[in-house]
């Protein structure tokens, strides 16, 4: 894939954003990416949309080679230094494409600046109440109803969490490499060059309990997830929303953009990809290319 210089921008909380910035059309879109990613994982799709758009792909607080000068507690806080980024690099009337977890921040982003932003269009992105984490039973099976709620929880869950922190301790490429091929990459995987690039990318985190606990409160419908009240945020939405979602995404199950284009209604268009995966962009890059200059 081609390769993007890495920028930066100071953001008054004191934080640095490390981004990638493409193109020179008209348009603006913001790439938000995902968990356990960077602004590394967009690079293919950068390419395909840097005739159409300006595009700007930041790396998020404890991500790549953004800073993480201070932890965090919800997608909100992630949202504002979005937001600060934005308006320094003074990016007029942009789209925000959030991947993952990257379509949270996307939301609360909406929720703050309206008709600011030309739309968003959420990526196999979390769904309106949040990722839900159970605790786990003496087999690994998760015990339905039984939430993880405080960071302690999270990080001591032996199935999701401490293995990859051990990972990230270890600077284990090999973990991510299965993992990744378990549940995102089941259907195609990157080039072996682009692979190895995407795995130096995911070692970087330095946030994954932040983020997992930031995920399990994310919610901005109207009812309790279990874990969390309603914000009702998402009512804040006044921009055009596009939802695309892989079929057979293991981790972020289908029903969730269902979920969320039925609470949106007619303001939401969703886009179901047949057999695709969490990973559109490595699934059929030219059909997430077409949806993103259609909807953008």
């Amino acid at each position: 894939m081609k390769q993007y210089p890495v920028q930066t921008q100071a953001i008054p909380n004191g934080e640095t954003l490390a981004f990638r910035k493409c193109g020179g059309g008209a348009k603006n879109l913001v790439l938000l990416h995902g968990n356990m990613s960077s602004s590394v994982h967009y690079q293919p799709l950068m390419e395909k949309l840097e005739k159409d758009f300006t595009v700007y792909a930041p790396d998020l607080r404890g991500f790549g080679d953004s800073s993480y000068n201070h932890g965090f507690d919800s997608l909100r806080e992630l949202a504002e230094d979005v937001k600060q980024f934005i308006s320094l690099q003074k990016i007029d009337k942009p789209v925000i494409m959030g991947w993952s977890t990257g379509g949270g921040i996307a939301m609360e982003v909406a929720a703050d600046l309206g008709d600011e932003l030309r739309g968003i269009i959420l990526l196999s992105s979390v769904g309106i109440q949040g990722y839900t984490m159970y605790r786990k039973d003496a087999q690994g099976a998760p015990i339905m109803g039984d939430y993880l709620i405080n960071k302690d929880e999270i990080a001591a869950d032996p199935i999701q969490v401490a293995p990859a922190l051990q990972a990230y301790g270890k600077n284990d490429k090999e973990y991510f490499r299965w993992l990744w091929n378990l549940v995102i990459y089941h259907k195609n995987q990157p080039s072996a060059e682009d692979y190895e690039l995407n795995l130096e990318a995911i070692l970087k985190q330095r946030n994954l309990v932040d983020i997992d606990y930031s995920l399990v409160h994310f919610n901005v419908s109207e009812a309790s997830n279990g874990v969390e009240a309603g914000s009702g945020r998402a009512r804040l939405i006044t921009c055009p929303i596009t939802i695309i979602h892989g079929e057979s995404d293991m981790v972020v199950p289908v029903i969730e953009a269902k979920k969320t284009k039925d609470f949106f209604g007619d303001k939401a268009q969703l886009h179901i990809l047949p057999g695709l995966t969490h990973s559109i962009i490595t699934d059929d890059l030219a059909a997430l290319t077409e949806l993103v200059i259609k909807n953008a």
